[in-house]
C-alpha cells in the first residue's frame, strides 16, 4: 500500500522551523500543495527558498495564529489560489512555563493564546470550507505533557490537555460532514524549543531511561504520522490522541527491560 497525497492541500502553522517545518518538507514530498504559516518572515524566507530549489508545491504567509483576522486572510488567499484546503496541521505552540508559585500570567496566557486559542481560530476557519468539500482531514499537536505533565510545565500541560478534549469535540461536530480530526501527542524529540541535545550527558540518560524505545524520537516520525493521518488509510479514525513518544513510561520502569536484556545477552556470550 502507498499513501496517496497528491494533489492536496495542507496548511501547516508555526512551520518556520522544527517539527512543523519537517511536517510541511514531508507533505509537500508527498505531492501535497503546502502552505505554511509563521510570525517570522526570515524563516519564512527560508522554507520558500528550500521549497524554489526542491521544486515544491506550496506557499508562504505571516500569520499570527492569535489573530482571527490574520487567519482569515491566510484561508481565503488559499481558497482563491487553490481553490479548496484538505489538511490543517495546527502544529503552532511555546512552552514555556516555570513552577507555578512564581508562573508569570504572561507566561500562562501565552501559552493558552498560542497552543489552544490559536488551534481553535485556526479550526473555527477551516472547518466551514471542510464543511462544503464534504472532507477534511484536521490534525492537531498535544503533547505527552497531556498524559502526564513535568515539573514546571503547568502552563504548557494545560494548553495541550485542553487540546486533546478540544480535538474531540470538533471531531464530534464536524463526522457528519466526513472530517476527521485526530491530535498527536510527541515525547523527547530534541528541537530548538526543548534543547533536549543539549543537556547534560547524565540528564539526557536519565530521560532516556524512561523510554520503552530507548532513543529519541526524530522529527520525521511526526511527519509521517501527519502523512498517515491525512490519507485515506486513517479515514476510520477520529477524535483520538496518537502516543507517539517511543512508549514513554509505557511500563513502570522501562530501564528494566534494557538491564534484563544485557544480562541475557551477557550469559549467552
Amino acid at each position: 500500500m502507498n499513501i496517496d497525497l497528491k494533489g492536496k492541500v495542507a496548511i501547516v502553522t508555526g512551520a518556520g522551523k522544527g517539527i512543523g517545518r519537517q511536517i510541511a518538507r514531508t507533505l509537500a514530498h508527498e505531492g501535497v500543495i503546502t502552505v505554511i504559516t509563521d510570525i517570522d518572515e526570515v524563516l519564512l524566507a527560508d522554507v520558500n527558498y528550500e521549497f524554489s530549489e526542491k521544486k515544491l508545491a506550496g506557499s508562504q504567509y505571516v500569520c499570527d495564529v492569535r489573530d482571527s483576522s490574520q487567519i482569515q486572510e491566510v484561508v481565503e488567499e488559499v481558497l482563491n489560489r487553490y481553490g479548496k484546503i484538505d489538511i490543517l496541521v495546527n502544529n503552532a505552540g511555546v512552552a514555556h512555563g516555570g513552577p507555578i508559585d512564581t508562573l508569570d500570567e504572561e507566561i500562562w496566557d501565552l501559552n493558552m493564546d498560542i497552543n489552544l486559542k490559536g488551534t481553535f481560530l485556526m479550526c473555527k476557519a477551516v472547518a466551514p470550507v471542510m464543511k462544503k468539500q464534504g472532507s477534511g482531514r484536521i490534525i492537531n499537536a498535544a503533547s505527552f505533557a497531556a498524559i502526564v505533565p513535568s515539573f514546571g510545565s503547568a502552563a504548557y500541560a494545560s494548553s495541550k490537555a485542553a487540546v486533546q478534549q478540544f480535538t474531540k469535540v470538533l471531531a464530534g461536530e464536524l463526522g457528519p460532514w466526513n472530517v476527521t480530526v485526530n491530535c498527536y501527542a510527541p515525547g523527547m524529540i530534541p528541537t530548538d524549543m526543548n534543547h533536549f541535545a543539549d543537556l547534560p550527558e547524565d540528564r539526557k540518560e536519565r530521560l532516556l531511561d524512561t523510554l520503552t524505545l530507548r532513543q529519541w524520537g526524530k522529527k520525521e516520525d511526526i511527519a509521517h504520522l501527519i502523512c498517515f493521518l491525512s490519507s485515506d488509510f486513517a479515514g476510520y479514525i477520529t477524535g483520538t490522541m496518537i502516543d507517539i513518544s517511543g512508549g514513554k513510561l509505557a511500563t513502570q520502569i522501562p530501564k528494566a527491560a534494557y538491564e534484563f536484556a544485557a544480562k541475557e545477552e551477557s550469559q549467552t556470550t
